[in-house]
């Protein structure tokens, strides 16, 4: 290996061909492909954890919210939508922080999308627990712990992950065209049950109303719940090199995705509020969908039937973003920002088996820990906490990549850019701003401040390691070279 010329403090070392085709990826992904990426990393949030925030806020509280973070994610997606184009490689957020902040820009961007992706599949396991515990007890009489489910579902969809790209897209179209079946199932089933005297069945506090029974401050830790309707959608620049046209695939799936997942939301949070036993119920539960079927159709062997089905929703979600950790540790790997060794992808199959592995182990070390701190932690849900924590590093990972698009665009001009954002540099703004007030708000709610204290130790013991080891053995990767390119093409057009 011979040493290249470093970037300020940062080393790089350029490498042989053998390297890369170690860490290769298989293109396979059409335009559908990816808004069934998009779209099932966050259906989820239609099944469960959105259901917290009218515990926390009331109906009216959760409703303002979602209002709130549906701006945010339209400022947000139509900016992603420019700049993955621009920039199609597998570091998606890292690779726009990387062009436009430089190496610590890109890194910080990468390590907070890294926590966001590997906590989320956590939250969605506690999910998926708890539906298939009151089913299995529902239609056996069987108890079984939830961590041996979470155990079992870790294993099963890293493992189809794991076989191959063409395995992973066709299950995830198929399993995200269930997952929305069975909302409009629900959706058609409660449309003539609702009632705003469910809906707004929350006792308020006192000198507060029935519609924000907790006042500003129930909008406020509201937010973290109403972002559960969209997070991941983000996830979808990650699949550039496996995608067949990403200049033009990924702002359609992109946009597609989230204007069909703001319908979704709206429809789940009036619905599944809206119909017996109402608000408070539902904001404590840990399937507020079995809630409402058995409402629809009644106690008893059909309704947990449907529920089974109806895991379906949270089966999307976790498939899905199990692969987007694992494309997002590959190429933060690839670079040189993770051990080198996380990257290795399988010798026929192509996909990075390590890094789908490595983020498992963590994501479910981190519900056990949780699980089994009721001390430290008090009564709240388990997925309440995690949940809060993976929005920690969403909302860090989307203030960088706000960032990176106002600076990409008054400093990168020269960059071609197959798809431009209507929205410009306000709809950046307005996002990046949203997301800042909703990290400052992550610590104000007593309840999850303690998890969210815990990613943040997580998140500069990260930086640490960066500062104090890794930018001496950087590797020049697509995303590397491309973003050392772009700063050569900036100055001769500055000349």
């Amino acid at each position: 290996m011979a040493e290249s010329p470093s970037q300020g403090s940062i080393k790089y070392t350029e490498v042989g061909k053998d390297y890369l085709q170690r860490r290769s990826l298989k293109r396979y992904a059409g335009v559908w492909s990816l808004w069934a990426l998009g779209v099932g990393a966050v259906i989820s949030g239609d099944f469960f954890g959105w259901n917290f925030g009218l515990a926390a806020g009331g109906f009216g509280g959760l409703l303002t919210a979602t209002i709130i973070i549906a701006i945010m994610y339209i400022g947000m997606c139509y900016s992603i939508a420019e700049m993955s184009p621009a920039l199609p490689h597998t570091g998606g957020a890292y690779s726009f922080g990387r062009t436009a902040l430089g190496p610590w820009g890109g890194y910080i961007t990468g390590l907070a999308e890294n926590m966001e992706y590997v906590l989320t599949p956590a939250v969605i396991v506690v999910g998926i627990g708890g539906y298939l515990g009151a089913i299995c007890n529902d239609l056996f009489g069987i108890e079984i712990a939830a961590p041996i489910w979470w155990l079992i579902s870790y294993i099963l969809f890293v493992g189809l992950n794991m076989i191959g790209v063409e395995l992973t897209f066709r299950f995830t179209v198929f399993i995200t065209l269930l997952a929305l079946g069975i909302l409009i199932v629900f959706w058609i089933g409660a449309f003539p049950l609702f009632s705003w005297d469910y809906a707004l069945n929350i006792t308020p506090q006192t000198g507060q109303s029935i519609w924000l029974p907790l006042g500003w401050t129930g909008v406020a830790n509201a937010l973290p719940f109403a972002i559960w309707f969209y997070l991941a959608i983000e996830q979808l620049p990650l699949a550039a090199e496996e995608s067949h046209d990403p200049k033009r695939d990924i702002p359609k799936g992109m946009l597609y995705g989230i204007m069909t997942l703001i319908v979704a939301s709206f429809l789940t949070l009036f619905l599944n509020a809206g119909i017996a036993p109402g608000s408070q119920a539902v904001g404590a539960s840990d399937e507020p969908l079995l809630l409402a079927f058995k409402t629809i159709f009644g106690d008893g062997v059909g309704a947990s039937l449907l529920a089974l089905i109806a895991v379906a929703g949270l089966i999307a979600s976790f498939h899905t973003i199990i692969y987007a950790y694992g494309r997002n540790i590959f190429s933060l790997s690839r670079a040189g920002y993770f051990p080198k060794w996380l990257s290795i992808t399988h010798a026929t199959r192509q996909t990075p088996y390590i890094a789908l592995i490595v983020g498992a182990v963590l994501g479910y070390a981190v519900a056990l820990v949780i699980n089994y701190s009721k001390d430290l932690f008090g009564d709240v849900p388990v997925g309440g906490v995690l949940l809060n924590m993976a929005v920690f590093g969403a909302m860090i990972a989307y203030i960088m990549q706000m960032i990176s698009f106002i600076i990409l665009r008054k400093n990168h001009a020269h960059i071609d850019r197959p798809y431009v954002s209507p929205l410009g540099l306000w709809g950046a703004a307005v996002a990046g701003v949203i997301a800042l007030v909703t990290l400052f708000f992550l610590f104000m709610n007593e309840d999850y401040v303690i998890g969210v204290y815990g990613c943040a130790v997580w998140f500069l013991l990260g930086v640490l390691y960066f500062g104090l080891y890794a930018r001496h053995a950087m590797i020049l990767s697509p995303e590397e070279e491309f973003a050392m390119e772009q700063e050569k093409g900036k100055r001769q057009v500055g000349r």
